[in-house]
């Protein structure tokens, strides 16, 4: 069975990103692409990630990346998408007011380990696409 392809609108990716609490980081590492799981928070239009110290806080800080979120559901051939394209930076240190409210977001990282360092993904550009039964 074909599903139906839709884009969503921006108001849409939002609320998904704001619903939901993991996704994953992609990063360029020595030239490759790399993804990484990593819980998140999504407030005030920008994304706050807890790392520990590391290939991915590395390739992050001061950085153009991507950052997805998605949902499927194999049976019914069906499912979402939000993608986010923006610039990421280490901000544990950070004494601007963007950065002291982003770390002060509930981020619960499912690893062990300390997770000390904060980094935060301002949005460029917010994409998404949902897959299922066309709608009338």
């Amino acid at each position: 069975m074909k599903q139906a392809l839709e884009e969503l609108s921006l108001e849409e990716c939002e609320r998904l990103l704001e619903d939901n609490d993991f996704g994953r980081l992609a990063v360029v590492v020595e030239g490759r692409p790399v993804i990484f799981p990593v819980n998140y928070e999504y407030a005030e239009g920008r994304i706050a990630i807890r790392a520990d110290p590391g290939m991915m806080l590395d390739a992050a800080t001061l950085s153009s990346v991507a950052f997805e979120i998605d949902t499927v559901d194999v049976e019914t051939r069906s499912g979402w998408s939000v993608l986010v394209q923006g610039f990421s930076q280490d901000v544990t240190e950070a004494i601007d007011d963007v950065s002291e409210v982003v770390r002060t977001l509930p981020v619960d990282p499912w690893p062990a380990g300390e997770m000390e360092h904060w980094i935060r993904i301002e949005p460029r550009f917010i994409s998404g696409r949902r897959l299922g039964p066309e709608r009338s």
